[in-house]
C-alpha cells in the first residue's frame, strides 16, 4: 500500500516536472521569423489552454522616422509597428494576404468597431460563394474582437478567431491580430491615424 501510494506521487510530481519543463523551455525562434509565427493550441494539464508559438507584442527601437501614433506594417516581415513617442514602437505579429493579395500604400484609419459585422465583398464571394451573406459581429466572426478600417479600401486591421493563421500569408489583404493584441492595439489608435504598408 505504501509503496503504491509512493509510485503514484512520484508519477505525479514526474507530470507536473514535465509540464513545468515545457513551459520554462527556451524558444529557438522567439520572434516567429522561422516559423512565421505558427501557433499550436496546447491544452493546459490542469485545465485552460495556451498557445506555442505565439507572437509576443513587445517594445522596439522604431522602424524608421515616422510620426508617433503611426501604423506601419511591414508585410515581408510579418509584423505591425506602433510608433510611439521616443523612437519606439510596439510590434505586434499578424496575419497578412495570400500571394496575389498583398499591396503596399500610404492610407489612414477611418473607422474603428468593436465586435464589428462581417459582410463579405462581392470580390470575395465570386471566389468563395460557399461564404454567409453576413455574419453577426461576435466571437465567431473572423473579424475578432475589434476592427480598423482602412481608407476607402475593402481592407481592415481586424482581430481573428484562427490565432494558428498569426504569422501566415493567408488573408484576402487584411491584416489581421490575435483578438488580445487587437484589443490592445485599438485602444491605442485614433481615427485618422496614418497606416503605411510596406511589401
Amino acid at each position: 500500500m505504501h509503496t503504491r501510494l509512493l509510485r503514484t506521487a512520484s508519477f505525479g510530481l514526474f507530470l507536473l516536472g514535465l509540464t513545468t519543463i515545457a513551459q520554462a523551455q527556451p524558444s529557438m525562434d522567439p520572434d516567429g521569423r522561422f516559423s512565421g509565427g505558427q501557433t499550436t493550441r496546447r491544452y493546459e494539464f490542469f485545465g485552460g489552454e495556451s498557445y506555442v508559438g505565439a507572437i509576443p507584442r513587445t517594445t522596439v527601437p522604431a522602424p524608421g522616422s515616422y510620426k508617433p501614433g503611426t501604423i506601419v506594417v511591414n508585410t515581408a516581415e510579418r509584423r505591425l509597428y506602433l510608433i510611439q513617442d521616443g523612437g519606439t514602437a510596439l510590434k505586434y505579429g499578424i496575419g497578412v494576404g495570400r500571394v496575389g493579395f498583398t499591396w503596399a500604400g500610404t492610407t489612414k484609419v477611418v473607422a474603428k468597431k468593436e465586435w464589428p459585422d462581417w459582410t463579405p465583398p462581392s470580390q470575395m464571394l465570386r471566389r468563395r460563394p460557399d461564404l454567409p451573406r453576413f455574419m453577426k459581429g461576435g466571437p465567431e466572426n473572423p473579424l475578432g474582437a475589434r476592427a480598423m478600417y482602412l481608407g476607402a479600401s475593402l481592407y481592415r486591421i481586424h482581430g481573428s478567431n484562427e490565432p494558428e493563421t498569426i504569422g501566415q500569408a493567408v488573408s484576402s489583404g487584411c491584416f489581421r491580430l490575435l483578438n488580445d493584441d487587437v484589443i490592445d492595439l485599438y485602444g491605442r489608435v485614433k481615427v485618422g491615424a496614418p497606416v503605411i504598408v510596406l511589401r
